[in-house]
């Protein structure tokens, strides 16, 4: 009884971990694409500066990428 609960914590701690992971990736991945895809505008500067839209971008991107990691890292059970 104890050992299965012990497995149970181990698999449900590995997959935390490989969601952690697959977050930051796929975090770092979007922003750069994101950064390359708009050459001519310096997101980091407008939001520096208080540009409320420019946040709502990133963040709705963040959450997007947030969504379809937490779909291809959920198990079947």
């Amino acid at each position: 009884m104890l050992e299965q609960l012990l497995i149970a914590y181990a698999i449900t701690f590995g997959w935390a971990i490989v969601g952690s992971v697959s977050m930051g990736v796929g975090v770092f991945l979007s922003l750069k694409l994101f950064t390359l895809a708009t050459r001519g505008v310096d997101e980091w500067k407008l939001i520096r500066e208080g540009n409320v839209p420019m946040g709502i971008i990133l963040a709705a991107l963040i959450i997007a990428i947030g969504y379809v990691v937490a779909s291809v890292t959920r198990t079947g059970g």
